[in-house]
């Protein structure tokens, strides 16, 4: 690659613009009849499934609205969220939630993300607002199940990468799509987070709970407070047992969860997901050691391939986690930062982590116009989303761009199961070669749960 520094006064092109506003224009919503009218004085009525951990948080980010219901399997946790809101119904039971659907706007959902879906599509099939945390599904049928609901429902969705709203994120956007470093045609995303089915050398260095190398044969006590059967919901039934509870210890379990790939995918990928605008990729290939029937591996790289997009062209992405690191990242071409994202344009590279950028290489982009800043700027993600349920305005991170991504995450996971390249057939929702790949996008759900 040749680096040439960038005549260009740092603003983006009438058709670059174009394509930004129309691309953030897709989150527009018309707003329901039970908020039309609203103006940001006025107070949502939401209830909150799942209160500890990172439910807990997010019930926190919202709390200047009005709590009107807590629901948890861990009664304590409910507990501890009605001190202060005293006068919201708790449940256990997320499905008995919506039996009092009239008494709520909107929802919050932090549960694991096995029962995402089960938990948040009953919202948007009765028209409330949804702000679920990532990754959106367990599955890509989930994630897709998810997307179109909400597309039907025009209620303010929102996933919960909540860097998506960070200046950073937005100022990289900007200066990708100015322009700053030419076309780009290859990324690179990297995470260091070892958690997972780890080699022998790895599991010596993590020695924790999250290093646990097979399923257990005895089973724990269930902790006093806690419904296992509830917290199980649509996944196939196991005994309890500390491995698996209390977050994040379950994200590693294929029953569960889908590992480092769609967890911290949500938020790494986003950067160029976004910046790119990339929606289904053409094909995916996954390197690493031989996949675990129960658990998601700690180290794996996954390569994707997506076609040109109006005038931008085809790029691959290349994602890596745990001891796996780009060749450049290696070579010590690039500042070796721990995690990151690194955009390789045909005029120079960006490398970006959450909060930091940088133009590489720097002595020729020392004296480089960045452009105007032309993305919105929200207070806070949890804000932008309460904006978007009062008024119908976009929000950053809504269902229809989550779900894309989400899907796109779930399919490294796929490819690395199946073995194989696949090609992916976005419209069927299949791997045209891969048939067996389907058993990875989709699940049958345990007596008593399902999705209709």
């Amino acid at each position: 690659m040749s680096v040439t520094n960038n005549p260009r006064a740092g603003r983006p092109s009438r058709r670059q613009f174009v394509r930004t506003v129309a691309g953030s224009a897709v989150g527009a919503i018309a707003a329901p009849a039970i908020v039309r009218g609203r103006n940001l004085n006025d107070k949502l009525n939401i209830a909150v499934i799942a209160t500890g951990g990172r439910g807990g948080h997010n019930l926190e980010q919202v709390s200047g609205e009005n709590i009107v219901a807590l629901c948890d399997v861990y009664e304590p946790a409910v507990a501890r969220a009605a001190q202060a809101h005293p006068r919201a119904k708790r449940y256990a039971d997320f499905r008995r939630v919506y039996d009092d659907a009239n008494a709520f706007d909107a929802v919050v959902v932090s549960t694991p993300e096995h029962t995402h879906a089960a938990a948040a599509l009953p919202a948007l099939l009765l028209g409330k607002h949804v702000y679920l945390e990532k990754p959106l599904s367990r599955d890509v049928n989930e994630a897709r199940i998810l997307r179109e609901a909400a597309a039907k429902a025009k209620v303010a969705t929102q996933m919960g990468t909540q860097i998506h709203a960070s200046e950073n994120y937005r100022r990289v956007v900007e200066l990708i799509r100015s322009g700053a470093i030419g076309p780009v045609r290859e990324a690179h995303v990297w995470v260091s987070r070892a958690w997972g089915w780890q080699s022998p050398e790895e599991a010596e260095q993590n020695r924790d709970i999250v290093s646990v190398q097979e399923r257990p044969t005895d089973s724990s006590p269930i902790p006093p407070g806690l419904d296992w059967d509830l917290w199980i919901g649509p996944a196939p039934e196991r005994p309890f047992h500390e491995v698996y509870w209390p977050g994040p210890k379950w994200y590693r379990w294929w029953d569960f969860g889908n590992g480092t790939m769609s967890d911290l995918g949500s938020h790494w990928n986003d950067l160029p997901f976004w910046a790119l605008d990339l929606k289904a990729p053409l094909t995916i290939e996954a390197f690493g050691p031989p996949p675990h029937p129960e658990i998601a591996p700690a180290s794996m790289t996954a390569v994707y391939e997506y076609g040109p997009r109006g005038d931008l062209p085809a790029v691959r992405l290349s994602w890596y986690q745990g001891a796996d690191k780009p060749e450049i990242w290696k070579r010590g071409e690039i500042p070796q930062w721990g995690n990151g994202v690194l955009f390789v344009g045909d005029e120079g590279m960006l490398l970006s982590d959450y909060g930091k950028h940088v133009l590489l290489p720097e002595d020729t982009f020392r004296d480089y116009p960045a452009p105007e800043p032309f993305l919105s700027r929200p207070s806070s993600h949890h804000a932008e989303w309460i904006d978007a349920c009062k008024t119908g305005s976009p929000t950053g991170s809504n269902f229809a761009y989550a779900g894309w991504l989400t899907e796109a995450n779930h399919l490294g996971n796929v490819a690395y199961r199946v073995g194989r390249k696949i090609e992916w057939d976005a419209e069927a929702m299949r791997c045209p070669n891969a048939p067996e790949a389907d058993a990875f996008l989709r699940r049958e759900y345990r007596d008593g749960w399902s999705l209709g």
